[in-house]
């Protein structure tokens, strides 16, 4: 029973490794997408100085410029808030598999802490044996 334990404790280790990886991508990709969002607002920046050192070419092209901005700002917003729902739902799925794996640890430790103390009950009874023997050996002198 042990081994089959520790074989589901392997499996389970590899599970919550997988969920691991799988939550650390989507934090990669979320931070990526927040990282595409900074430079945007940073292109922004630059672009209003540009057009204030610009206007009379400014007028022309700002006015584009901003709403494809605003277009991809909502874009961005709502790609960050699927991959937030993305990492909720792994980081659920990762707390799951740890809390399995736990359990067939503790399951695990209980198997062997019985075992140890069965073996020191069989251990005892073959001292306490011996001891009769030995005392009964000595009586018989």
């Amino acid at each position: 029973m042990v081994k089959g334990v520790a074989t589901l404790i392997r499996i389970n280790e590899w599970t919550v490794d997988e969920r691991r990886r799988e939550l650390g991508a989507r934090l990669k990709e979320l931070d990526d997408l927040e990282a595409a969002l900074d430079r945007l607002e940073k292109e922004v920046v630059d672009e209003q100085r540009t057009a204030a050192a610009r206007p009379e070419i400014a007028g022309f092209l700002y006015g584009a410029y901003a709403d494809s901005v605003i277009h991809r700002r909502e874009q961005f917003q709502l790609a960050s808030k699927s991959k937030e729902q993305e990492v909720s739902v792994a980081r659920e799925a990762l707390s799951a598999a740890y809390r399995e794996l736990k359990k067939y640890e503790v399951v695990h430790e209980n198997q062997q802490r019985m075992e140890a103390e069965e073996q020191a009950r069989k251990d005892q009874a073959e001292l306490d044996e011996l001891g009769r023997h030995a005392r009964n050996f000595r009586e018989g002198q």
